[in-house]
């Protein structure tokens, strides 16, 4: 790939689109060229190509593509197809009329690319650099952040399922990469029998007993499998094939394998604590075709994929009076079974890289921590406009009693005086599950006597005890507690909730809930192009004054106003 700048729009093409589209709101192509020009320069994508060989299609042109193709939600070879017939398309990318384009092939080649190089921001940093440039993002202000479920590329499998399929999986790559060794080492027709089809196409055996040694019957097969690859007379390299060392570690996960009296190998499924067994290991594998998905719940909705976490501008001001209109400012893509509040520090970092961080960032209560609250505010200057987690002890969940911001604490001295005046007797600091923490104990005989014990304590030790964050976690913690019962501060924080439309918004247009690519990677650059394809489709209802209706009307509500008309 040799960097070269766009060519200007071929003045054919020119004319047609401008003839078409006489008095009518030009298309997005033709809208996006004329206002960003040359949105994505090849030099930018310069690292992810060679250069000597074949000549390569422009990158840059590839990822506009990628954008529009999210934007209309198209299949690879619906792209292709409509870089050689839309004449917006062509204008957009300075193609002349006879441009035949490119092989719909080029785009997957492009995406491998691009990921195997870490470039899946470069288009939504290149165009946030841009709009920064035009005045309408940057530093300060108010954001907000809401994350959705993504449901993975591959097929559901259960725990039977997958070990059979990892077998076939592993059995399949070798029989490519290496057919006369897996003639050598395996019994082919019988093992053809087994894992000529897929797992999941047929019905699994509907006893118990049977499907149990089914389930081991797979795993001694796959255990033999990996003793042959890792015989020292096999090539070293046929250990390092994915679908080999994805078989190792499903077989780890869900198989226990031990050696009996005389030498007797014993392989046994691996069950669950309440089965009365040690347990099955967290984030197991969930398919041999996609390593990073991983089964998730979250309230009434369980499902195998990964998280998406979306970040855009936004303003309480009236709509007249808006300088800018909502634009994602940031994506990221998690396992599923990351919380939210292991993300916000990522998300953060993300946007002082591009230089975008809010004044302002209003979320829900699963991102919170205290600790966040503080650090957020310390080292990015954020303020966190949040709902936080409400004391959880007995007297806060029953309204009664003497709750733990009833006691005033005196740092300094290290000592905490109760409501009715008395102070603590002892203030010791430890860890509790990683974190500093600090326990304060009253006596005995200082609550014993207390004549509304029963108000502070219903231990059996007959005394109050307060488990305590640091002084700059606590204090945090109290000031927002303080802060959400404010009605000010919850007409304020209704800000959050139009977060939820461009997530509806995000799943509508791009298809986002089925994620179209394997592996983690690949879904985050998927999410990224969708973000730059929105943030465009926002941009040019904003440049036509056409402010987008994003609020969801039901088919139920639309024939009862029809009705009602």
């Amino acid at each position: 790939m040799e960097p070269q700048s766009w060519p200007e729009p071929d003045p054919v093409v020119a004319r047609a689109v401008r003839a078409k589209n006489y008095g009518r709101q030009v298309p997005l192509p033709v809208a996006v060229r004329d206002r960003l020009g040359e949105l994505f320069p090849d030099e930018e994508f310069a690292a992810a190509f060679g250069k000597t060989g074949p000549a390569g299609w422009s990158p840059g042109r590839l990822a506009l593509v990628t954008v529009f193709q999210m934007a209309e939600n198209l299949t690879d070879r619906q792209a292709a197809e409509a870089v050689r017939d839309r004449l917006s398309w062509a204008y957009a990318l300075g193609l002349e009329l006879t441009d035949t384009g490119f092989d719909f092939t080029v785009l997957s080649q492009f995406r491998t690319r691009v990921v195997g190089h870490g470039l899946e921001e470069k288009v939504l940093d290149l165009l946030l650099a841009r709009l920064k440039e035009q005045g309408l993002v940057g530093a300060g202000g108010k954001q907000r952040t809401d994350s959705t479920h993504i449901v993975s590329a591959v097929r559901d499998l259960n725990r039977l399922e997958l070990a059979g399929e990892s077998v076939r999986a592993a059995v399949e790559a070798l029989t490519v990469a290496a057919p006369h060794w897996v003639a050598d080492v395996l019994d082919v027709p019988g093992w053809s029998r087994r894992y000529d089809t897929r797992i999941d196409t047929w019905r699994m055996p509907s006893s118990a007993i049977k499907r149990d040694q089914l389930a081991l019957t797979y795993a001694r097969d796959g255990f033999a499998l990996l003793s042959a690859v890792y015989d020292p007379r096999s090539e070293p390299w046929l250990r390092e094939l994915p679908a080999v060392q994805a078989l190792r570690t499903v077989l780890l996960q869900n198989y226990t394998r031990t050696t009996a009296r005389g030498r007797r190998e014993v392989v046994a499924r691996r069950a669950r604590a309440e089965e009365g067994g040690d347990g099955l290991p967290p984030g197991r594998i969930a398919s041999p075709y996609d390593l990073d998905t991983r089964w998730s719940a979250k309230r009434d909705t369980f499902w195998n994929g990964f998280k998406l976490h979306v970040s855009e501008s936004c303003t309480d001001a009236p709509e007249k009076q808006r300088t800018a209109p909502n634009l994602i400012t940031n994506v990221t893509t998690t396992a599923s079974t990351v919380p939210d509040t292991k993300a916000l520090d990522g998300i953060h970092q993300q946007l002082q890289r591009r230089d975008l961080l809010p004044g302002e960032h209003y979320l829900d209560s699963g991102y919170p921590s205290a600790d966040l609250i503080v650090k957020s505010r310390q080292t990015y200057g954020i303020a966190l406009i949040t709902p936080v987690l409400l004391d959880q002890s007995r007297q806060a969940r029953e309204k009664a009693g003497f709750q733990a911001d009833a006691f005033t604490i005196d740092w300094k001295h290290q000592q905490v005086t109760c409501p009715q005046g008395q102070a603590s007797s002892s203030w010791s600091p430890c860890t509790q599950h990683g974190h500093p923490m600090i326990v304060v104990a009253f006596t005995k005989p200082t609550c014993g006597p207390c004549p509304v014990r029963k108000l502070c304590t219903t231990s059996r030790r007959g005394f109050r005890q307060l488990t305590l964050n640091p002084r700059p976690l606590t204090e945090a913690l109290r000031t927002a507690r303080a802060e959400q019962a404010d009605r000010d501060w919850q007409d304020a924080y209704a800000l959050r909730s139009g977060v939820e439309g461009t997530i509806r918004q995000t799943l509508a247009v791009t298809d986002s809930r089925r994620a179209r690519y394997r592996s983690l990677a690949k879904t985050h650059l998927e999410h990224v192009h969708s973000a730059v394809a929105l943030n465009l489709i926002r941009l040019n209802a904003w440049w036509n004054d056409k402010p987008l209706d994003r609020r969801h009307t039901s088919h139920l509500a639309r024939l009862e106003l029809t009705l009602a008309a």
